[in-house]
Parts: C-alpha cells; sequence; structure tokens
C-alpha cells in the first residue's frame, strides 16, 4: 500500500467523526451566530434587525434573573459536591473493607441519565404524595409535609439532587490523584511527628492541587451550563426562583407548557442572542478562574 492509499485509510476512519462534528457542532455554531442579527421565531421570513436582540437582552429582566439564580445554583453546588467528593475519595483511598462496592455505588448516578433521575426525585420531593413528606407525617416530623419544590425550597431541593448526580463523578478523579500520591512521603511526614488531619492539610491537599484545579473547572463549567434536572423537577418554576440561565434558553427555542416562567414563542433569533451572551458569561468566568489558578500557582 503506497503513502496516498495509506493516508487515504486513515482518513477514512476519522471521516464519521468530522462529519458529525460539522453537522452537529460547527453547523448549529454558524446558524446561530447568523441568526441572532435576525427577528426569526421559526417559520416565515427572517428579519433582520442588527443589534435588536442585543439591546433587548439588556432589558430583558427575565434573563438576568436567570444569570443570578445560576450563580446560586452553582455555587450551591460547587459547596456540597467538592467537599463532598473529596470526603469521599480520601475514605474510599484507605483498605476500608468492600471499598471497590462502596466505589461503584457512589459512582453509579454518573451514569445514569438525568432526566431519568430527576423523575425517581419528582416522586421522593413531590409536595403533595412524595415518598419523604409521606415519610415525614406518617413518623409525626411534619403535620402536612413541606412544599420542597415550592419557592422557600425549591432552589435547595434542585441543587442537592445536581449534587447528588455529580459528586461520584468528582470523587473518581480525586480518587485517582489520590493514589498518584507516593507512599513514601506520608511515611516521611509520619516520622516527622505529623497527624492524619496534618497529612491531609499538608501533604494530600497541596500534591492533589493539579487534580483538584481540573475538577473545580469541570465543575463549574457543568454547572453554570446545568438545567436538565431543574427542567423535570419544576421548570423552572416557581414564579422562576429556580430558572437558570440554560432553561430559559432551552424555553427560546423549545417552549415548555405549563410552567409559570415559561417562555410560549419560539423565538430563534432572539434565542440566539441569549445564547452567545450565555456563552460569553460561562466563558469569562472560566478565564477568571483559570486566571485565578495559574496566578496561585506562580506565587507558591
Amino acid at each position: 500500500m503506497n503513502k496516498t492509499k495509506h493516508a487515504l485509510f486513515s482518513y477514512s476512519f476519522l471521516f464519521p467523526s468530522a462529519l458529525l462534528t460539522l453537522v452537529l457542532g460547527i453547523y448549529p455554531i454558524a446558524w446561530a451566530f447568523r441568526y441572532m442579527f435576525y427577528d426569526y421565531k421559526g417559520f416565515g421570513t427572517a428579519r433582520f434587525t442588527g443589534l435588536a436582540n442585543f439591546s433587548r437582552i439588556l432589558k430583558d429582566t427575565q434573563f438576568w434573573d436567570s444569570v443570578v439564580n445560576t450563580f446560586v445554583y452553582a455555587g450551591g453546588k460547587l459547596l456540597i459536591t467538592i467537599p463532598l467528593a473529596l470526603l469521599l475519595a480520601a475514605i474510599l483511598n484507605r483498605g476500608l473493607r468492600g471499598r471497590q462496592l462502596l466505589r461503584g455505588i457512589f459512582f453509579m448516578p454518573t451514569v445514569i441519565s438525568t432526566a431519568v433521575m430527576a423523575v425517581v426525585f419528582f416522586t421522593i420531593f413531590n409536595s403533595y404524595n412524595g415518598i419523604l413528606n409521606q415519610f415525614l407525617i406518617r413518623s409525626g416530623l411534619s403535620d402536612s409535609g413541606v412544599d420542597w419544590l415550592g419557592p422557600k425550597y425549591a432552589m435547595l431541593t434542585v441543587i442537592l439532587v445536581a449534587a447528588w448526580g455529580a459528586v461520584g463523578n468528582y470523587m473518581l478523579l480525586f480518587l485517582a490523584g489520590l493514589q498518584n500520591i507516593p507512599e513514601d512521603v506520608y511515611e516521611a511526614s509520619s516520622l516527622d511527628g505529623a497527624g492524619k488531619i496534618q497529612q491531609f492539610r499538608y501533604v494530600t491537599l497541596p500534591m492533589l492541587g493539579p487534580v483538584m484545579q481540573m475538577v473545580i473547572m469541570l465543575a463549574i463549567i457543568t454547572a453554570l451550563k446545568g438545567y436538565e434536572s431543574i427542567m423535570v423537577l419544576t421548570e423552572g418554576g416557581p414564579v422562576g426562583k429556580t430558572e437558570v440561565m440554560f432553561l430559559y434558553l432551552y424555553k427560546l427555542f423549545f417552549p415548555v407548557g405549563g410552567g409559570s416562567a415559561a417562555v410560549q414563542v419560539q423565538e430563534f433569533g432572539y434565542g440566539s442572542a441569549v445564547a452567545f451572551v450565555s456563552a460569553v458569561i460561562v466563558g469569562m468566568i472560566s478565564l477568571i478562574y483559570f486566571y485565578a489558578s495559574r496566578r496561585m500557582n506562580q506565587t507558591d
């Protein structure tokens, strides 16, 4: 086989994935870049409006409320997920009996469909006949149950559900990082009189730094883009209390009926502009974290 045939044979294996990337990745982005300057509702003729969609975004209080909700949701998820994942990884990294089984149990939520997981949790947190409220009433801990998906507790509920689904993935990454730390380091610190807590603070955490930075970056991006479980649990309600940025964007392209904060009309042009602004916000947060983590490394 000559070099030309060998090259064609090699590229033929790349063609299917390249085609999928072009059709499902590059083309939609190019399409959105075009229509964010148009008034287009998915039917009829698209009307060029220039920067009108971006001017509308500046006045769209519902969108900016969703941005605030996104930061609350992402911050709450990170505060629960990262410490819990690190704690579980540290526990399961030791010679604990049945640790392999426990690792599989904690990782299992990661491979479950987000929609399926959210439906299961909806049956648990349902305010009227949910499993949790039935337990609280029958055990005498509550007279009428708790409105878990109401205005007061809805955000907390969706954060807990999101953390449950994400903690296993980050636990596995932390576990891989912990297993790469040489035992000699711990033995040397023990000879110097360091206890378990001191070893964790002065040995484990510094040597886990690169993995920690990667995990936090992944967690930030995932949390800022997350909306699937919220869509199933609350549809952004009640009264927009759990409407996050990408759920608001989703509703502009695919209206969700029944939710109090649902957008009822398709707006592809405005949705494309919202998608661009949302991507810029996520990119800016990622760059700020990346810059801050680099500065911290240089300081260390």
